[in-house]
């Protein structure tokens, strides 16, 4: 079985096609939510600032537009994940309303689940990334 990294909404879902993302831009404009591109070569889940690719587009209405800069994030960095994020403005702070991963690395060795034995027969669990055994830029590298 193949490991799919699942992290935010439609994560269970197979990948979403282009004019699926593109829907879910646009059901966000519709719902006056701004959108914004992330990408990380880290995605463990406690990491949760992956870096922005250019800026919030807090006033682009265009759909297009929005699939056009993840499409360019896409070509800078294929070996990365990304994702897009949907903020609600509505109650006057930007919440993250929506986010979906829009990328995934061709290939992805996984996690680790580290079982650590303490005193009283108290067990902790704690989950480490394959990809960062190797070094930023090329952990998702053949």
């Amino acid at each position: 079985m193949a490991f799919h990294l699942t992290q935010g909404t439609f994560s269970y879902l197979p990948p979403l096609t282009d004019d699926e993302i593109k829907l879910q831009i646009e059901y966000s404009l519709d719902h006056n939510w701004p959108m914004s591109v992330e990408f990380t070569d880290d995605p463990h889940p406690r990491n949760t600032y992956w870096e922005m690719w250019g800026m919030p587009m807090f006033d682009q209405k265009d759909a297009a537009a929005i699939l056009y800069e993840v499409n360019e994030c896409r070509k800078a960095y294929p070996n990365h994940y990304i994702r897009l994020n949907a903020y609600d403005p509505s109650r006057g702070r930007q919440s993250l309303r929506m986010s979906f991963i829009v990328n995934r690395p061709p290939n992805d060795p996984g996690f680790g689940l580290i079982r650590q034995e303490g005193s009283d027969r108290q067990l902790r669990y704690t989950l480490h990334s394959y990809a960062t055994d190797k070094p930023k830029g090329e952990r998702f590298t053949d």
